[in-house]
């Protein structure tokens, strides 16, 4: 019996593969896009299952351009298909059942022509949606704009960055665009207080996602010497804002955020200005107006930024990777990011070229191309720190328009990329 069981496995194993059944079949791409799209990014295990199912896309054989743009189509229908809001105004819980996360949604909840995030002052024990509500809702809805108000998961010092807390932030604006046909265009970020503070951060860390910023009375996290002197900001922070528009609101006398670090920050936007380029910011400051709003109010901030609108593709980009999850960051792609690398990246369209330039070791960072950055039907070339590390057609993978359509931001969404390092 052992013999001829012997024989029989022999042959199967010998056999072309279309005679030995289902398991020789390649996976099915469609039920790996959509089980894709069903996992949850903002999740280690989600992101984990992402990983997993994306790197068995990469055997999927090169698209062609018509077929890269139905799977972009077909990407981006999974994506809408995600978490919606309910769209009366009002307060309610993102996680219903759990009675967590906790916001209030107000402006103008119709035909909403731009979405504002503002997020609440406080600290440890203190803070609440409905002061950034009755703060900002009436100059909201004057702009036409749909508002959102979330509270922090925790009330800590800093509450806006707490694990949990920043990725909330961004799944309510998700799911606010996709509930409403806001132009993803216009998305505004602001606050005051601790609200200015997370203003900074999460705008900057999420900068390929905002049209603009208006902080008012927070501040970056500042580093001080042993004289308590400012001397540096948080990493991770001013590069990441050359393309957002920004105003910094700030008093010269506030008790609880004083200027020293608005200021040493505003001098370090204006040196990277002088540096990179782009950096559209202004430093507002007045005085003996303590902690309270600016001249005008809500209304004077946001009028500040207003009519500005994103680009998705700026022709540079500098970035500063402070969060292991953000791996995307306009057209640029990184699967596991090194905390506060710096890298700038160009593009020339006239001449096909892409140029980076990156802090250490580059490994697994990628640049992301379609047909809006580069002509991918002619010869591309790609450098980095000076040295051509690509000169070709780049393919354009099934993988590439996934990841990236992920977000379900059709500014970007890429079909080719180029890795810098082996």
């Amino acid at each position: 019996m052992l013999p001829c069981l012997l024989a029989f496995c022999t042959l199967v194993a010998a056999a072309p593969p279309a005679l030995r059944g289902q398991a020789a079949k390649a996976p099915d791409p469609t039920a790996l896009v959509e089980a894709c799209f069903a996992a949850d990014a903002y999740t280690p295990a989600g992101r984990a299952e992402q990983r997993r199912i994306l790197a068995e896309l990469e055997a999927h054989p090169p698209l062609s351009a018509a077929e890269a743009k139905k799977w972009t189509k077909t990407a981006l229908a999974l994506a809408a298909k995600g978490r919606k809001l309910e769209k009366k105004s009002g307060q309610r819980y993102f996680w219903e059942e759990q009675e967590r996360g906790l916001y209030v949604l107000g402006g103008e909840t119709k035909k909403p022509k731009g979405l504002l995030l503002v997020m609440h002052g406080g600290g440890a024990g203190e803070g609440d949606a409905w002061s950034s509500h009755g703060a900002y809702n009436g100059a909201a809805s004057q702009l036409d704009w749909l508002a959102l108000y979330p509270q922090v998961l925790e009330k800590t010092e800093h509450g806006w960055t707490d694990s949990g807390t920043e990725e909330f932030v961004l799944q309510l604006v998700d799911a606010a665009l996709r509930t409403w046909k806001i132009d993803r265009n216009r998305v505004y970020f602001s606050g005051h207080s601790m609200g200015g503070y997370g203003t900074w951060t999460l705008g900057a860390r999420h900068a390929d996602r905002v049209a603009g910023l208006a902080a008012s009375a927070g501040a970056p996290t500042p580093i001080f010497n042993a004289a308590k002197a400012v001397v540096d900001i948080d990493k991770g922070l001013i590069p990441c804002l050359r393309n957002v528009p920004f105003v910094i609101y700030q008093s010269d006398d506030d008790p609880q955020v004083p200027p020293d670090a608005n200021r040493f920050a505003a001098k370090l936007l204006a040196e990277a200005r002088e540096r990179w380029g782009g950096f559209p910011f202004e430093y507002w400051e007045e005085k003996g107006r303590a902690h309270e709003l600016p001249p005008g109010g809500v209304e004077a901030l946001l009028a500040k930024i207003e009519a500005r609108e994103r680009d998705p593709r700026p022709a540079r980009v500098v970035w500063q990777p402070s969060v292991d999850w953000v791996r995307q960051f306009y057209w640029l792609y990184w699967e596991k990011p090194r905390k506060h690398a710096l890298v700038v990246a160009d593009c020339d369209r006239a001449k096909n070229e892409v140029a980076v330039t990156c802090e250490g070791d580059p490994k697994g960072l990628e640049v992301l191309l379609d047909e809006r950055l580069v002509d991918l039907e002619e010869e591309v070339v790609v450098r980095l720190a000076g040295a051509e590390v690509f000169r070709g057609k780049p393919a354009r993978t099934l993988a590439t328009v996934v990841k990236t359509a992920l977000r379900g931001d059709p500014d970007l969404v890429f079909a080719a990329r180029v890795p810098l390092a082996p």
